[in-house]
């Protein structure tokens, strides 16, 4: 039988793994066919393909989720094989089925394959059946509240619901007790419909301080199949990964061992080809219990490729032609350690909340030994409400893993992002802090150190303002008449005849504003060099990174990037009087409930209105109990950022 001929290959996805896969296939001399939806119409992933097609649409579902498109979109465009990357249609089997019957290559398992592990429930049957170790669970077809109930009360709470057909903490919800269990299911079902059009749930227990620990495997049409060691990723928030490393710190051969092989038998249980992964949940004791497993690339497979030298998106379309793996068990290398974050567009202090808007700055970290960067934006991008809010991945290998961890911080000081809130300050917190140096990993590692790793806000110290100051008028001094360079009206050195020199400004920061004046100071100078502050005090030399883009500069100040503006007094007037007594939204997106209607009085913490926004619900809540004056919006609204929404009196 001949090998399949591969010169196109079509990414059905957007982003950074859109942007990965085609850096592989590029330099594999295929040429890269990108889909986008009008959204996406000058996104990175679009603008770096040899060959676009645009698939109309806002939401995914009238774009990336549209099989007919997308077929269409190949033949257009003259592809052989399509990759799906991750999320989207990757785990869809029906989608696997209509590329196969179109004569073309998918670039993942066989559909059979995706069904008999797609659902959860299915899969987590096979795996019985196959004497893996189980959670205590319901994975049944009945789904009904009352079902749910009963299986949660022989469980025992807390429970988990999860969407039977999901992944990456869309339609998961942590139940603490019975009376959380009816509103809980219903929200976990319609995220669940909304990202996987599928609103099947399973329960199962909820295991207490676990590490969530998955084996790369990979399997090719000759019947080989090899577990790549293991990723440790239980750094998380919300159930959605944040921190991944490999291999996992503390695990033992003979664990990593029987890890690996209980892997490859569930692989090879279905007849899987292709790249893969099988998720267990680690017990301080050492067993492990099966999760799930991924029929598709996972997003932390860098860390993989960091340890054995592989490209696994290489071995993807080596693979799917029809050559068998290159290595055995036995060569699989291991080589150090990496880890990687997750850098998303989003609030840490104010729930994790989803950021949209343009990236006005956008500045990614130097290129280096053991250092990579995998995202899908560029300067003046915008983040869009109708997509997940991963802009990419900060990924760094060492001999060891404090080495990793030490290059992977200064990979994140190296960051510089404007224009809207990013995790990055958050990711670097997660990596100084003791306990993650000490590798004390486990799923609720963020919840039990929030205090730090979530402060609350403080005033910012007077130095900050000082330098802020210093750097805003060393930036507008480079912005001087053009007409006359010489005027002493362009001069803004604070010259006051018989006193000393002294400059004054009103500027505001992360919600604070604050008025600086400036004297000069014989111990303590402050010079702009290119794009560094640097600052000279009592011989002791510090640097600032400080970049002006329009009326704002950003300033990198003590692990975080700052967006400073003039202090404008009416403005601020304005939105405090607009917002007054009204609850706005958060962020873009739209009205999926309304539960409330004016006149109705509410108490403290009850919700108003639920809001859906890159795939995941936030719902607004009372801040005081009241009554319900107006409504602003109603179900199916598309509102902006600050939009207000309900008007509530005390």
């Amino acid at each position: 039988m001949s090998r399949p001929v591969l010169t196109t290959l079509l990414v059905a996805n957007r982003g950074e793994i859109a942007c990965r896969v085609m850096r592989t296939a590029k330099a594999m001399g295929l040429t890269t066919v990108a889909v986008h939806s009008a959204t996406d119409r000058d996104s990175r992933h679009s603008r770096e393909a040899d060959i676009r097609v645009d698939l109309g649409g806002t939401k995914a579902a009238e774009s990336y989720l549209l099989v007919d498109k997308l077929l269409a979109a190949a033949k257009a465009s003259g592809a052989q094989a399509i990759h799906p990357g991750y999320g989207f249609l990757s785990e869809n089997a029906g989608f696997a089925r209509a590329i196969e019957q179109a004569g073309l290559i998918f670039l993942g398992p066989p559909a059979s394959a995706i069904d008999a592990m797609g659902s959860k429930s299915a899969a987590k049957a096979l795996m019985e059946a196959a004497g893996v170790p189980l959670v205590p669970g319901y994975h049944g077809e009945a789904q009904d509240v009352d079902t749910f109930r009963a299986a949660a009360e022989r469980i025992g709470y807390p429970v988990l619901l999860k969407a039977s057909a999901g992944g990456g903490g869309k339609g998961m919800k942590v139940v603490e007790e019975e009376s959380q269990l009816a509103d809980a299911l219903a929200s976990a079902q319609r995220e669940a419909q909304s990202s996987f059009g599928d609103a099947r749930m399973l329960v199962e227990k909820y295991v207490l301080k676990p590490r969530h620990v998955e084996i790369q495997v990979f399997a090719d049409q000759h019947g080989n199949c090899l577990y790549l060691n293991e990723r440790d990723c239980s750094i998380q928030r919300r159930h959605q990964k944040v921190v991944e490393e490999a291999p996992a710190p503390g695990l033992s051969p003979e664990l990593r061992r029987a890890m690996g092989e209980a892997a490859v038998r569930a692989a090879q249980a279905i007849g899987y080809v292709g790249a893969g992964t099988v998720e267990f949940l680690l017990d301080a004791r050492g067993e492990f219990f099966f999760m799930e497993m991924n029929t598709r690339l996972q997003v932390e497979h860098p860390v993989t490729e960091a340890i054995t030298g592989l490209d696994l998106v290489a071995w993807q379309i080596r693979v799917a032609c029809g050559e068998a793996l290159p290595i055995t068990q036995e060569q699989v290398p291991l080589i150090g350690h990496a880890i990687e974050v997750r850098l998303y567009a989003e609030d840490p202090a104010n729930e994790f909340l989803p950021a949209t808007g343009k990236l006005a700055l956008y500045r990614e970290s130097a290129p280096g030994e053991g250092r990579r960067v995998d995202s899908g934006v560029s300067e003046g991008d915008v983040v869009s409400p109708f997509y997940d809010p991963m802009l990419g991945k900060l990924i760094a290998w060492g001999e060891d893993r404090e080495q990793a961890r030490l290059r992977l911080l200064a990979m994140l000081d190296e960051f510089a992002i404007g224009g809207l809130k990013t995790n990055i300050a958050f990711l670097r917190r997660i990596l100084a802090h003791p306990a993650f140096a000490d590798a004390e990993l486990d799923t609720g590692f963020i919840p039990r150190h929030q205090e730090v790793l979530l402060p609350a806000p403080n005033a910012l110290p007077a130095s900050f303002w000082e330098a802020a100051a210093e750097a805003w008028l060393q930036c507008q001094a480079g912005h001087q008449r053009e007409d006359d360079r010489r005027s002493p009206w362009g001069e803004r050195n604070g010259l006051r005849l018989g006193l000393p020199a002294r400059t004054s400004l009103h500027l505001v920061s992360s919600g604070q504003d604050q008025a600086v004046a400036l004297e000069r100071s014989a111990t303590s100078t402050y010079q702009l060099v290119g794009e560094q502050l640097v600052h000279d005090q009592a011989g002791v030399r510090r640097q600032h990174l400080a970049i002006r883009r329009g009326g704002t500069l950003y300033l990198h100040w003590d692990g975080e990037m700052h967006a400073i503006e003039a202090f404008d007094p009416i403005a601020e007037a304005e939105a405090s009087h607009s917002h007054q007594g009204g609850l706005g939204a958060p962020m873009n997106g739209s009205i999926v409930r309304v539960l409330v209607e004016p006149g109705q009085v509410v108490e403290a913490g009850a919700a108003l209105v639920v809001l859906e926004a890159m795939k995941m619900e936030h719902s607004i809540r009372a801040p005081h109990g009241g009554t319900v004056k107006a409504l602003f919006c109603q179900e199916g609204d598309m509102v902006s950022e600050g939009t207000v929404l309900v008007e509530l009196t005390e």
